[in-house]
């Protein structure tokens, strides 16, 4: 799980990042051609510049071609020749790489070079002209490091200031989540939440604070009609019972009127598991039991001392294999609840002289069973689904180990290996 801000910065980092590796090339290139555009409009003025001011002399031919002379010699840079005969008369811009006379520390220099035709006294001349551009080049890097630079500033800089705004920003909502995990039906105590001048944090305080008013109403109905029903159902049930258990105590029933008192006592009996089991699992689900901490192997040990009868009576052979001081956080009732259940419906789906192996780890504890084939997972842990022909169980058993697991952080999983119904609860 990544928190909020992450998934909102880590995108814009990878698109500055992007666009950051895309532009550096891009920045270069482009800032090269302007200044090879700058050299190539140098030189071209410099070539128009020369032709007029030697025009503007008016010199004899003789004159010309010895100014033409000396400017050759003192201008390096530049060179000024007569046009040949295959002279195509077009200019041309390109660059020459030449090694240094006077120099140590480079051996060679890159020029700009432009070739054009100018007119001295009305007569075509080759104009050339050189422009050194190593300092362009140089010019061009510094800029663009310069620029990059800037650019990883003011990008880190924005990325800064960005997550300590959204940690400002988001601090109304930090409060409210923090007062929501502390909250507890069964405390009911309402949150205040803290006012923000963010009208969606606003929204948000007030809207959770109606859903919890109303939550907390829902909860104590659904409290109240489980301990009425646990009252008003059970006492009825019971006074049924101790009825019954009276009537086939008489000596004046007939062989038929005790069968159908009996079944009526079964029926009863069955009755009044369901009711229990069912008053279990509206509590389980309204979280109306505390946790705390629970020696699991030493509760197993207990249940297996209260069912070695079962265990007996359909001459089951059991392997154990319990590791010593496992500490688990759960409700020591609702564990032992889900202990004898796993328990108690292998012992009712083992056939005689059957074999159950338990087994516990700080990981683990699981159940299983000897079978021939396997059982419906999807309908297994749904209520009054039943996966054999037993009819003595409520049929809430196992998904009375499901909420329990649900209610406690487990998961529980069932699998068929080897001829065998493994539940496994993971811890």
């Amino acid at each position: 799980m990544k928190p909020l801000l992450s998934k909102t910065t880590k995108p814009f980092i990878i698109y500055v990042l992007i666009i950051l590796v895309i532009s550096i090339p891009v920045y270069y290139f482009v800032v090269d051609a302007i200044w090879k555009h700058e050299l190539d409009e140098h030189n071209e003025i410099v070539a128009e510049k020369t032709s007029s001011q030697i025009n503007s002399l008016k010199l004899s031919d003789q004159k010309l071609r010895e100014t033409i002379k000396l400017w050759n010699e003192v201008q390096p840079t530049t060179n000024i020749q007569s046009v040949n005969k295959n002279d195509s008369f077009k200019d041309s811009i390109f660059i020459v790489e030449k090694p240094h006379d006077f120099l140590h520390f480079e051996n060679i220099d890159r020029f700009r070079c432009l070739s054009k035709v100018i007119y001295l006294n009305k007569k075509p001349y080759r104009f050339n002209i050189e422009t050194n551009i190593e300092e362009s080049q140089e010019t061009i890097f510094f800029i663009s490091v310069t620029t990059i630079l800037l650019f990883i500033l003011m990008v880190g800089g924005l990325l800064v200031l960005n997550r300590k705004l959204s940690k400002s920003v988001w601090k109304p909502f930090r409060r409210t989540l923090d007062k929501l995990k502390t909250f507890n039906l069964n405390n009911q105590t309402k949150i205040e939440f803290d006012d923000t001048d963010v009208s969606e944090f606003e929204e948000l305080n007030q809207s959770l604070g109606r859903l919890i008013e109303h939550n907390v109403s829902v909860y104590k109905m659904q409290k109240e009609f489980t301990e009425n029903a646990s009252h008003e159902l059970q006492t009825p049930l019971a006074v049924l019972k101790n009825k019954l258990d009276l009537l086939l105590q008489n000596k004046d029933l007939t062989e038929k009127q005790y069968q159908i008192a009996e079944e009526m006592n079964l029926a009863l009996s069955r009755s009044s598991r369901i009711n229990k089991n069912l008053l279990l699992l509206a509590k389980i689900e309204n979280n109306q039991f505390d946790n705390s901490e629970i020696h699991l192997d030493e509760l197993l040990s207990q249940s297996m001392v209260v069912l070695q009868e079962h265990f007996e009576q359909k001459n089951i052979n059991v392997q154990t294999e319990i590791s010593p001081e496992i500490e688990v956080n759960g409700n020591i009732a609702l564990t032992e609840v889900l202990i004898n259940n796993l328990i108690l419906n292998a012992i009712r789906h083992t056939s005689v002289n059957g074999s159950i192996d338990i087994k516990l780890t700080n990981y683990i504890f699981e159940v299983s069973n000897s079978g021939t084939e396997k059982l419906r997972s999807d309908l297994l842990f749904k209520r009054f689904s039943r996966s054999s022909k037993d009819n003595n169980g409520s049929g809430l058993g196992l998904a009375i180990v499901k909420e329990i697991c649900k209610s406690q952080n487990w998961t529980i999983d069932y699998r068929f290996e080897n001829h065998k119904h493994i539940f496994s609860v993971k811890l």
